[in-house]
């Protein structure tokens, strides 16, 4: 065992991106991928949506693997080594909707077992595999999940039950989610996405977007820079000299801008007050005297 200092620089994206049909999520996944890569021949795309991808073909030679049923976990993960074997940088997994609700996929499986409780004891050592297969990959991952209307059976005032929409709802394992670095949702069929989870703080409290490829270069600029100490910010703050200094160091650490905000915005207004030639003294005398 050996200890040794973590650098951002080697963590390995972790991304979802979710949707109904038709909102984009493959065309998403692939201009999020090229912004990761820059290189459309590092990126290989498992396919289980009847070749779906090839209507992006004419973006650039990336690969495909097809992926057919059975969809159990373990066809998943030979696929993902695959495609690490062949030297992918970026692994899309186009969808994983089916490792749990497709033809061999985990509740099929539970089903033919029985479809008990117990039988859960089963399926779900396998189908954490698959997880454990993606949080472990040296491959940066996409993968791309199906979204259907939730509703649920509800008792109304009058003692008479109702049905309840609650928006849309992933088809996968619940929890799934909690796994990614950064969780994309589309809203609509203009390929308007949303964050529902957002470990990078890039993304949180901004508006809807159109995922493109610089997202992929923001999340992959993201991974490369150095952390900072708590402590180290400060003085960094205080050693910047212009507005447009402090202003990169800013931007270059999303981690800190709210944290650390006032101390920001201090150093701009000392700043705009040493750059105010008002400011500056006339023949030795200051004009403010």
């Amino acid at each position: 065992m050996q200890l040794k200092q973590s650098k951002r620089e080697n963590v390995k994206l972790r991304l979802g991106i979710s949707g109904p049909s038709g909102f984009g999520k493959t065309y998403s996944a692939l201009q999020l991928a090229y912004g990761l890569t820059g290189d459309w021949t590092k990126i290989g795309v498992i396919d289980t949506e009847n070749s779906s991808v090839s209507l992006y073909s004419h973006l650039g030679t990336f690969n495909v693997l097809d992926l057919y049923h059975p969809y159990s976990p373990e066809r998943y993960i030979e696929a993902i080594g695959v495609c690490e074997e062949a030297g992918m940088e970026v692994v899309i997994i186009d969808s994983i909707t089916h490792e749990w609700n497709g033809t061999g996929g985990c509740l099929q499986i539970h089903e033919q077992l029985g479809g008990r409780f117990q039988d859960w004891a089963k399926v779900t050592p396998r189908h954490q595999s698959f997880i454990d297969k993606i949080l472990s990959s040296k491959c940066h991952i996409i993968t791309t999940t199906r979204r259907k209307v939730d509703y649920s059976l509800d008792m109304g005032g009058n003692g008479r039950a109702k049905v309840v929409k609650h928006g849309t709802k992933e088809i996968t394992r619940e929890g799934f989610e909690y796994e990614l670095t950064v969780n994309f949702e589309l809203v609509n069929d203009q390929h308007l996405a949303k964050v529902s989870k957002d470990r990078t703080g890039l993304f949180n409290g901004k508006p809807e977007f159109v995922i493109n490829s610089a997202t992929g270069k923001k999340l992959l600029q993201w991974c490369r820079i150095e952390p900072l100490p708590s402590k180290s910010i400060n003085t960094r703050i205080k050693e910047c000299l212009s507005v447009s200094e402090l202003m990169g160091l800013y931007k270059q650490h999303p981690n800190y801008q709210k944290s650390h905000q006032a101390q920001f915005n201090q150093r701009k207004s000392e700043l705009e007050q040493l750059s105010n030639p008002n400011n500056f003294s006339q023949n030795g005398t200051s004009v403010n005297q």
